[in-house]
């Protein structure tokens, strides 16, 4: 059986667990919040299968300041030939006015080399408020704010000012059992981007969780050929730190 794993998406894993783990020593210091992700399924026989699906979650929060960056990822590829690779990146400072309000300055970076585009990024600052604040078991955040995108293919680059919505919705249902819901839309005038992250999380142990997540990502312009709604189910590991 044989396996061929690129080499940039191996080097991208490595030093995203090293950081972590270099991270993990300052946790308590300086505030820290730390997870990783991992899933994999490899088969061999009459067909030779392999996925994968990584993902982190960096929180530092420092006074009014909450500083995040997150990254979710997923590789296929089947007889030694990709099929699908995908890479989110996101990074966020969020100042919060007072307990329930605050301000969100959020960078996003999508590579995925299957959708028709090269890249898409963008930048948006935001307004948010903090609901369920006197609930211990669940909290919900929405903010809405403006900002810019841009998207890169070989058969076309273009810039366009977007106006995003998000909320995120958490819900401790058990002292084992979390869910998770969050909901964005990205509009523009040349194309919107709308997604959808579904999850339960189930704890084993103090540090690992095990997670099952569905990922819906809808666009209304694609490139010719590409579908316009993508859709990921998947059963992970999550370590917390």
């Amino acid at each position: 059986m044989k396996y061929v794993l690129n080499s940039s998406l191996i080097t991208l894993i490595t030093l995203l667990a090293s950081l972590f783990c270099v991270l993990s020593f300052a946790q308590e210091e300086n505030g820290l919040n730390i997870q990783i992700e991992l899933g994999a399924i490899f088969t061999s026989g009459n067909t030779e299968d392999e996925n994968i699906q990584f993902g982190g979650n960096v929180n530092w929060i420092r006074d009014e300041w909450n500083y995040g960056f997150s990254i979710d990822g997923f590789r296929a590829a089947t007889e030694g030939e990709l099929t699908a690779q995908r890479i989110y990146y996101v990074t966020s400072a969020n100042y919060a006015i007072s307990d329930t309000s605050f301000i969100l300055t959020q960078l996003t970076y999508d590579d995925d080399r299957f959708s028709g585009y090269d890249s898409q990024s963008d930048i948006s600052v935001n307004y948010g408020r903090n609901l369920f604040t006197n609930k211990t078991n669940m909290a919900m955040t929405l903010n809405i704010g403006l900002g810019m995108r841009q998207s890169r293919s070989e058969a076309e680059d273009f810039d366009e000012a977007i106006v995003r919505m998000a909320v995120d919705y958490d819900w401790t249902m058990s002292e084992t059992v979390t869910f998770h819901q969050e909901l964005s839309s990205v509009a523009g005038n040349e194309t919107s981007i709308f997604r959808s992250e579904t999850s339960i999380e189930t704890q084993i142990l103090d540090n690992l969780s095990l997670k099952f997540s569905i990922n819906i990502k809808h666009q209304t312009e694609v490139p010719d050929g590409r579908e316009k709604t993508d859709t990921e189910t998947s059963l992970t590991f999550v370590m917390n730190f």
